[in-house]
């Protein structure tokens, strides 16, 4: 463990003031300059387009430019690393997914950081939820009628999935797993293939997020069975969630959640002024309206609330990919 670590202490909790030399000072005048928020994703997907919304509204909550810099790569992993070696003085923080944060750590584990130990939570952010989608032409028509034709038909049906370790991947291992039944993984390079097969017939079920599948949905191209979501989506109240759907699958619940980080060592005071730009940002009537039109939804979270969600997440989702079996060999 370096010095700089041992100074740090915790990370997970909001840092000393004082961990590093010449920051105190700083904060009376945070930020004099430009905020840099890191995307560990490419430009243009849902990602990006909700960095770049929270972005605009952010520099006007905080007097100064946050700009968005996409470093994308090995799942989210490059551009996480990149923010967790950088100054912990608040002019380099992260949006980061669940799937980066709880998943990767067990899927990349020689990605060069600790979750736990190289960021502070600034606070959860917004969501969209995942929903069961398959093909109308298949003839079912609740969850309870797709578990009934897998139990008849066992290791016969398939469901596409973006990826080995992706969170369609897991999302549907995790339904699998408690639903108890065998539905046959087919791979494919991204989600708009995976989505594209599920049109073609190819496959007969997929986990789509709500950005593509909203789309779909209004235009009868598929079926959503459930919403993946702990409580149903205010945007799709009338499908229900997979955890009301059949008594196997109580307490399901997963969807496509982003967070803001810093590097551990930020400031507690940089920190909470950037929790309340976030939560004055997402408490904005044209923001909500531009989110909403994304399929996301503002889910604000502390950032004294963030060490026990990523503890949380992170356990859990690792205890799925242990028991399926799940790498990325």
């Amino acid at each position: 463990m370096t010095t700089r670590r041992m100074l740090l202490g915790s990370a997970f909790g909001l840092s000393a003031a004082t961990a590093l030399p010449g920051l105190a000072h700083a904060q009376g005048s945070y930020p004099d300059r430009p905020v840099t928020l890191v995307v560990a994703w490419a430009p243009g997907g849902s990602s990006d387009l909700v960095a770049r919304i929270l972005a605009e509204r952010m520099g006007k909550e905080l007097g100064q430019p946050v700009v968005v810099d996409n470093r994308p790569g090995a799942s989210g992993t490059i551009g996480q690393a990149s923010v967790a070696r950088a100054k912990p003085d608040g002019y380099t923080i992260l949006m980061s997914g669940r799937g980066t944060f709880a998943m990767a750590s067990h899927l990349f584990p020689q990605r060069g950081y600790d979750d736990a130990k190289d960021f502070v939570g600034i606070g959860k952010l917004c969501e969209t939820p995942i929903y069961l989608c398959v093909p109308p032409r298949l003839g079912v028509n609740d969850v309870k009628e797709l578990i009934e034709l897998a139990r008849r038909k066992p290791n016969e049906l398939n469901y596409a999935s973006s990826g080995a370790g992706s969170s369609a991947h897991l999302a549907t291992e995790l339904f699998l797993k408690m639903a108890d039944v065998q539905i046959v993984n087919v791979t494919y390079r991204g989600g708009a293939p995976a989505v594209q097969a599920l049109l073609a017939g190819e496959v007969q079920m997929a986990f789509v997020d709500g950005v593509t599948a909203l789309p779909l949905l209004r235009d009868g191209q598929v079926k959503a069975l459930a919403v993946g979501s702990a409580s149903r989506f205010p945007l799709t109240p009338g499908i229900p969630t997979l955890s009301e759907s059949d008594p196997a699958l109580a307490g399901y619940e997963c969807s496509s959640q982003f967070s803001l980080l810093a590097p551990a060592g930020t400031p507690d005071a940089i920190v909470r002024k950037l929790w309340s730009a976030m939560d004055a940002s997402m408490k904005d009537a044209e923001i909500i309206r531009r989110l909403n039109a994304a399929a996301y939804i503002p889910t604000v979270g502390t950032p004294e609330e963030f060490p026990a969600y990523l503890t949380s997440e992170t356990q859990r989702w690792g205890e799925v990919i242990r028991s399926r079996n799940i790498t990325l060999d």
